[in-house]
């Protein structure tokens, strides 16, 4: 008999939902009394996985030697947006992150601005949804690092990573994708925003410029492409209101591993 890991479950119950929206049957998704019932579900494991590990538990970390002979590229391939092929073309020169939302001083970094700052080096497993894994080395500031500056106020709780991916050809084309965590995964040592991948700058298919690595959960809370973070007490208000781009057809929001 196969053992139901976890990981095993998390695959197949965010596929079923995944599966569920892609064949445009999200009625049972839709639905106030599924969708509460799945969002208590998700409450739950949360907390379960936090009490059981500890807020700063760690992802396993691994050696050099461990890394992946290929890494396929998760989500989309590259932005479909006319102002990140101006960037791209220029070497990302004029690309900004903003930091905005609830926080006391607004900021704005170039790339260069984050490699000057300290970096975090971190070889890990990304672990797809679509059940492959692989494993790489990222480089990157930390977010904690990024953030202390901006001086979050005292009602902030998430993070809302907003990117460049248009995403206006897939799906039902409702614009571009976003994701969120909450501050006790942005604060946790492991979550960077990577610049490179295997000592390399990240390629356009791995999220060039910027992409964020939440190492303890699973490949699509990994946003690419990051353009601007919001700082947010809700992400109710934002798009289909579950806090992410896959969120919104079915998604887990906390896809934790």
């Amino acid at each position: 008999m196969n053992k139901l890991t976890r990981r095993r479950f998390l695959f197949g119950g965010t596929l079923g939902a995944g599966a569920l929206v892609l064949s445009g049957c999200d009625a049972a998704v839709q639905d106030d009394g599924v969708a509460g019932l799945i969002r208590s579900a998700e409450q739950l494991t949360m907390k379960t996985q936090r009490l059981l590990q500890g807020r700063h538990a760690l992802a396993r970390e691994f050696s050099e030697a461990d890394i992946s002979p290929s890494f396929r590229v998760n989500g989309t391939s590259a932005p479909d947006s006319g102002e990140y092929a101006r960037l791209l073309e220029g070497n990302f020169a004029d690309w900004r992150l903003k930091i905005d939302g609830l926080v006391e001083r607004p900021q704005e970094y170039s790339l260069a601005d984050l490699r000057k700052m300290p970096a975090r080096s971190q070889i890990t497993r990304h672990d797809c949804v679509e059940g492959w894994s692989a494993i790489a080395k990222w480089t990157g500031v930390p977010l904690a690092t990024v953030l202390a500056p901006a001086g979050l106020k005292p009602n902030a709780r998430y993070a809302v990573f907003h990117c460049a991916d248009e995403l206006e050809k897939t799906l039902d084309g409702s614009g571009r994708y976003y994701e969120s965590i909450d501050l006790i995964d942005a604060y946790h040592p492991q979550t960077i925003l990577a610049y490179a991948m295997n000592d390399q700058d990240l390629m356009v298919g791995h999220g060039a410029p910027l992409r964020l690595r939440v190492e303890r959960q699973l490949g699509y809370k990994q946003a690419k492409y990051i353009t601007r973070i919001e700082i947010v007490d809700s992400y109710a208000g934002l798009w289909g209101g579950n806090g992410g781009y896959w969120e919104d057809r079915g998604y887990e929001w906390y896809a934790g591993i």
